[in-house]
């Protein structure tokens, strides 16, 4: 037991120095290689603590080699810009000039309600507010707000207004929420004068329609 308790010290500090090295990233900022890495490396160095027989250089060693591996394949990244797009990807457009991207969204595998919060939890409420929101390599979200709602603001003139409500989900992939029209105290008939009224004789043609903030009704169709 003491035996495994010192290759554990031993391994936590050398693991710790390594990970150091690889450079300071959080999590969520890795890219692709740089995650795999840092999963190998995790995992050999477990491996020494469940079986006191393996000597330790067998784990050092390996560790080390994905260490210069990682060196290399970032300054791979850094030199070539073709080596950087198969190692790293390319970010994507989602959002632009205020319509989603459905077919990159697809192909990103991102559901609409994730994104939607996404949305939310950088402080921006209606899609129509946003000229692109961008999915990058590392898979943050980076969004540019339409310059015409970037300019004055409300707060700016010091004019009180009230509380902006939530958006609210009403079509989402061709199918009604009728939940969500009773939250805002609607019926489907005043959904399908809204349809009507935008010229769509067929719901299930929407890709998603919400209740803006402002209460206003906005839509995008299939592609």
């Amino acid at each position: 037991m003491f035996i495994l308790i010192i290759r554990t010290i031993i391994l936590y500090f050398f693991t710790l120095v390594i990970i150091r090295l690889t450079g300071k990233r959080q999590l969520g900022q890795l890219q692709p290689f740089e995650l795999v890495i840092t999963v190998m490396i995790s995992q050999l160095a477990t491996i020494p603590m469940q079986d006191a027989r393996i000597p330790l250089i067998h784990v050092i060693g390996p560790i080390v080699t994905l260490l210069f591996l990682q060196v290399f394949t970032m300054f791979l990244s850094l030199k070539s810009e073709c080596a950087r797009k198969y190692l790293c990807g390319k970010p994507t457009v989602l959002i632009e000039e205020g319509k989603i991207q459905v077919e990159q969204l697809e192909y990103q595998k991102v559901n609409l309600n994730d994104l939607l919060e996404e949305l939310r939890l950088k402080g921006f409420y209606n899609i129509e507010d946003i000229e692109y929101a961008i999915l990058e390599t590392s898979g943050e979200l980076s969004i540019i707000p339409r310059t015409s709602k970037t300019n004055v603001t409300k707060s700016d003139l010091n004019i009180r207004s009230t509380q902006d409500k939530l958006p609210v989900t009403l079509i989402l992939d061709g199918r009604i929420n009728y939940n969500n029209l009773k939250v805002i105290r609607k019926d489907i008939h005043w959904l399908e004068e809204q349809l009507i009224r935008h010229k769509i004789n067929d719901y299930k043609k929407v890709f998603f329609a919400i209740c803006d903030s402002n209460g206003d009704f906005f839509y995008q169709l299939r592609p």
